[in-house]
């Protein structure tokens, strides 16, 4: 028996030698793993491919261009090209971007990741990411006129409310006092909007919220309210800043009544960055602790966020403000944004801004004016900025259907609540800005056409609902042939095509 295991062993071991010899490369396994000696031994035995023997290129198709590799991105794109081309964009918060901005949007800045500052990256690689955002601070302080000195700047922000989210962390613990205007006054979401039924926003989910409001007579800031109700509440940060407000803010106000309470001032100058960057709107710097704006509506960059801080009036709020946008918040900076930014700022910083600026504020009150002499109520009797905020309450339709019909005929505007306004979801006026088409070359002279073709549009509205009724169901019903919408957005695709358009 024993001499029978013997000759078995021994015919075993020949069968894999011979094994062995045929399949010199096999790998052997131990428990299903390679193990370390089995991988020296290979790369010992195994030669080195040789490289001159393949053709180096992308395992992807990476260099495809878009058209050819996403027919239908690309027809999309398109299509919202053209839709942008042949409107009158009305919308106060929105603008073109420059080709250069674009260009630098889609830059090879995308592909990096840089979590943390400059000089303090949580990944190597960043030399020219820290150059760029270095670059970007700089240029920010220098186009708003702030000594690097007394103010720092925070560039990494995604957008605005990000943005205000990271001063509210920074400022403040959960469940602290805030005060914002509210948001059927034209307020923003981020500045504590709330109503009967839920807490709506972060800002009045985590923190505690109270709003003030407009004077329903004038539609201006109650700020004698204002300071009464922050009397009684006492907060711990109040907002200055709206998304929909015609006219000068009083910064030294809003001082002055934070003041009285122990309260830190804080501006969103979100919509009015770029006007007072070109210096026709006043400065909340001198009178604020911090300052938060976005990039891409007056001020005509990227989609981002700014803040800037105070650093002699709070000594230790940058090393907050900056833990609160990363890691608090945020991961990685966009830095493709930043690079944008950075671009814009250059804009900002030429001569051409200033006059700019002017023009956006002068085509807004020309606009209001000539809205007026057509019959249609102008909220506070005019404008400061580059908004004009109209009622339609004297035509009984609402800032819906309105908005419904100027998407027909190629006119994009906003719906928007006006002084003595329930919700903002069925408001009672529109919002119109200026931004955009200045961008585009038009003058005060323009304001005339654009006038006379909002007015047709809310006489439509009115025709429409006399004969399908006040539902907006029915009111839909037919608009898509309606022989004097065709007959409209005629006029207005005929006069937005003489205007440039960067492709």
């Amino acid at each position: 028996m024993i001499k029978i295991c013997r000759k078995f062993t021994i015919f075993i071991t020949c069968i894999i030698f011979v094994f062995n010899l045929v399949y010199p490369f096999r790998i052997p396994r131990k428990n299903n793993l390679l193990t370390l000696n089995t991988l020296s031994s290979l790369n010992a035995v195994m030669p080195l491919p040789n490289h001159t023997e393949y053709k180096r290129e992308f395992p992807l198709e990476d260099e495809v261009p878009l058209k050819e590799f996403d027919p239908e991105v690309y027809e999309l794109l398109e299509r919202e090209r053209d839709r942008q081309r042949y409107s009158i964009n009305l919308i106060a918060s929105e603008n073109y971007a420059s080709r250069a901005c674009m260009e630098a949007l889609g830059s090879i800045f995308t592909n990096k990741y840089s979590e943390g500052l400059p000089g303090k990256r949580y990944y190597g690689g960043c030399r020219f990411v820290d150059d760029i955002e270095n670059l970007c601070i700089k240029r920010c302080l220098e186009v708003f006129g702030l000594s690097d000195e007394e103010w720092g700047v925070n560039v990494q922000p995604l957008s605005g409310s990000p943005a205000n989210l990271a001063v509210y962390c920074a400022l403040l613990q959960p469940h602290d006092k805030l005060m914002g205007l509210s948001l059927e006054s034209g307020g923003h979401l981020t500045h504590g909007y709330y109503n009967a039924k839920k807490k709506v926003s972060a800002s009045s989910i985590f923190f505690s919220p109270l709003s003030y409001f407009l004077d329903p007579k004038t539609g201006l800031i109650d700020y004698d309210g204002l300071e009464k109700s922050a009397q009684a509440f006492c907060p711990k940060l109040i907002i200055a800043g709206a998304s929909t407000y015609s006219r000068y803010i009083d910064y030294k106000r809003f001082r002055e009544i934070a003041d009285s309470v122990g309260a830190y001032l804080m501006a969103d100058i979100a919509h009015i960055s770029g006007l007072v960057a070109g210096r026709v709107h006043p400065l909340p710097f001198e009178y604020c602790h911090v300052v938060t704006s976005t990039t891409h509506k007056s001020l005509k960059g990227p989609r981002s966020g700014i803040i800037f801080f105070n650093k002699k009036l709070l000594p230790d709020f940058g090393e907050c403000i900056n833990q609160s946008v990363f890691p608090t918040l945020q991961g990685g900076p966009h830095n493709n944004n930043i690079a944008a930014l950075a671009v814009q700022l250059k804009q900002l910083s030429k001569p051409e801004w200033k006059t700019y600026a002017q023009r956006i504020v002068d085509n807004a009150r020309v606009l209001a004016a000539e809205l007026e002499k057509r019959d249609m109520p102008v909220v506070t009797g005019g404008t400061d900025n580059h908004t004009v905020i109209v009622s339609l309450r004297p035509f009984g339709v609402t800032g819906s259907k309105a908005e419904l019909v100027c998407d027909l005929v190629n006119i994009s505007i906003s719906k928007s609540t006006i002084p003595g306004d329930k919700s903002a979801f069925n408001p009672s006026g529109i919002r119109l800005g200026t931004p955009s088409l200045t961008s585009r070359g038009a003058f005060p002279q323009d304001m005339v056409f654009v006038a006379d073709v909002i007015r047709k549009v809310v006489d439509i509205c009115v025709k429409v609902q006399e004969e399908k009724g006040k539902k907006l169901v029915d009111f839909k019903v037919g608009l898509d042939v309606n022989e004097d919408i065709i007959k409209l957005k005629n006029e207005v695709v005929e006069w937005i095509s003489k205007f440039p358009y960067i492709d």
